[in-house]
């Protein structure tokens, strides 16, 4: 072969080993278990339209239903919940892999994105909610399933007249879609771990588009959830204005298994949103359920300061339920005394022993408000609409500190010096204010211009005040001059905060003896390093939180109050309690 003849060739080679890979790109074939296979029974798929969601209102959407013929209402079923529709060959899947004992008897629900109808059909377009359903983070759209949808399908019944009973167990629950559908269904799982158990995801949304990119950040800080996460991407998925997926579903697996997370995944050279899903899906179920029915769990995280904080076996507990709990506060003896109120007339004050006994405390009810005791022993409480600030010593003789301050929170410092925060009470746009009350009751406003001033804390060696500003997600720390007055005001600790609201609404907080500060957001509590990074989010079980303290034999239970709920949780930290005496923390890690 002569030169020229023998470069022809090597080009006609490259270019045809060229033609064969693009050709061989996302080329994924479903197997048999995505086929229908003979003497397999076969379920039936029902199909109705919802239109009469509240959460999002106007909307109407199709919805379809499979039913396994092994179904008996006497026992409800499994399910699996998919966004954008029938995905995948399912209906087909689960026929085969229920038959063959692969997963449980489970019914599918098959739901489409919402559509807001034009009112003028011929010349403008539906209002189209899928991006807004699927891709925003908060429990909208979990809620939606839950509250109303789901109950809609319980309503309905098959052809031969089975109702449709579903199980409202966690573990009997998995949730899919792919792409936007994906992060609605890790979103669903996420929001409501106590309703779904086992996500499947398929060229998932986690990029720029609605707040997404920010869970793999959210999955290394917050408390480990029992979720069983399965992922799948191919390296020719998007990369456009909105993220490059490729790398956010990689990056989603790399932090699911930092924080100990169940999770498995599959990665091709697909496309958006590509053959690979269908291909794979089978597996998927089967890894999904390979233990059931027992219930999801999870390994050690690898985020420092939950592994340090958080014991093992040691979870939340139930203190009381209330109506509206207040608080909480700790005294010198590890006691911790919170408010049960709806109104001034008809509140209550209890006490928790060191040891865990709870008690009711009687007289005056507005021990329901106390916010603090001092170094001399004292509970310091807001009463009345005058803004009296009150001290009642052992015997319940109450002694008035000051007057004219509507107090939201506040501290009373190792020297007797007393930090006050104070909001508008009209709720209006008016800056709050931050005061200082001396042991003599002297009185001064030390700062003002926070939106909504709330939440104070001083640190361990009682140089620096804290104080959290509930319209931002900022809380704010001062240091403190030798006259008690304020100085180098900073927006130090930077919060998270919810997709569904504009802030983090900090609330409580307490410091450890370590310099941690620990405050109550709408996210749960968000625990903060000295140099004012959350380091970790631990929720509380019903997923609010407004107060907190350290109480208990060593001040080492964390004490929250939530809304109707009192919980409490063993901590390997102990609190620093501003009454006593100022500790100085080792110095934080920069």
């Amino acid at each position: 072969m002569n030169p020229l003849s023998r470069v022809v060739a090597i080009i006609v080679a490259i270019f045809l080993l060229e033609a064969n890979s693009v050709r061989a790109i996302d080329d994924y074939q479903p197997g048999p278990d995505s086929i229908v296979q003979t003497n397999v029974p076969q379920g039936e798929l029902l199909e109705f339209n919802f239109a009469n969601s509240k959460i999002f209102p106007g909307t109407t959407r199709a919805v379809k239903v499979y039913v396994p013929k092994q179904y008996d209402p006497a026992k409800p079923a499994c399910l699996f919940v998919n966004q954008d529709g029938v995905r995948w060959n399912a209906p087909v899947v689960f026929d085969n892999l229920i038959a063959k004992g692969d997963m449980p008897v489970t019914i599918g629900v098959f739901v489409a994105p919402g559509r807001l109808p034009s009112n003028d059909p011929t010349n403008a377009l539906d209002r189209f909610n899928r991006s807004y359903e699927y891709d925003g983070l908060g429990d909208n759209y979990a809620r939606f399933l839950l509250d109303e949808l789901l109950p809609a399908v319980e309503g309905k019944s098959t052809s031969d007249g089975r109702p449709i009973k579903l199980s409202k167990s966690a573990a009997d629950r998995a949730i899919g879609g792919e792409s936007s559908g994906g992060i609605a269904a890790f979103t669903v799982a996420w929001e409501r771990p106590d309703a779904f158990s086992r996500v499947f995801t398929t060229v998932g949304t986690y990029v720029g588009l609605r707040g997404g990119e920010r869970y793999p950040t959210l999955i290394r800080k917050f408390e480990p959830k029992p979720i069983r996460v399965f992922l799948q991407d191919g390296s020719n998925d998007l990369n456009i204005y909105g993220g490059d997926w490729w790398m956010a579903n990689q990056t989603m697996e790399r932090a699911l298994v930092f924080a100990g997370y169940e999770v498995n995944h599959v990665w091709g050279d697909g496309g958006h949103p590509g053959k690979q899903g269908t291909a794979i899906f089978p597996d998927a179920m089967r890894w999904l359920w390979h233990d059931w029915p027992s219930p999801v769990t999870n390994s050690a995280t690898k985020n420092a300061t939950l592994a340090t904080l958080l014991i093992p076996g040691e979870g939340w507990q139930v203190v009381t339920q209330t109506r509206l709990a207040s608080g909480p506060v700790a005294n010198e003896k590890g006691e911790v005394l919170f408010g049960d109120m709806v109104d001034i007339f008809a509140s209550k004050a209890y006490r928790v022993s060191p040891d865990g006994k709870l008690s009711e405390i009687p007289g005056n009810p507005v021990k329901a408000h106390s916010r603090a005791f001092g170094p001399d022993g004292r509970s310091y409480a807001f009463a009345g609409s005058d803004g009296k600030i009150i001290a009642y010593d052992a015997a319940d003789k109450a002694t008035i500190i000051a007057t004219g301050i509507l107090g939201d929170d506040l501290v009373v410092a190792h020297n007797g010096d007393i930090y006050v925060t104070e909001s508008p009470v009209d709720n209006s746009n008016l800056p709050s204010k931050v005061w200082l009350i001396k042991p003599g009751g002297e009185k001064h406003v030390v700062d003002t211009g926070l939106r909504l001033a709330n939440g104070i804390a001083l640190s361990p060696d009682q140089t620096l005040l804290y104080v959290g500003d509930y319209r931002s997600h900022w809380v704010y720390s001062y240091q403190i001059r030798a006259d008690g007055t304020l100085d180098f005001k900073q927006r130090f600790y930077w919060l998270h905060e919810p997709d569904n609201h504009d802030d983090s609404g900090a609330e409580g907080m307490a410091v450890d003896r370590e310099g941690r500060l620990y405050v109550a957001t709408r996210m749960g509590i968000q625990v903060c390093d000295q140099v004012g990074r959350v380091q970790c989010i631990i929720p509380t079980p019903n997923n609010k939180v407004e107060g907190l303290c350290f109480g208990g034999e060593g001040f080492d239970t964390l004490f929250a109050t939530c809304c109707d709920k009192v919980y409490r949780r063993k901590l390997n930290a102990h609190g620093a309690q501003a009454w006593d005496a100022p500790s100085k923390p080792a110095a934080p890690r920069l």
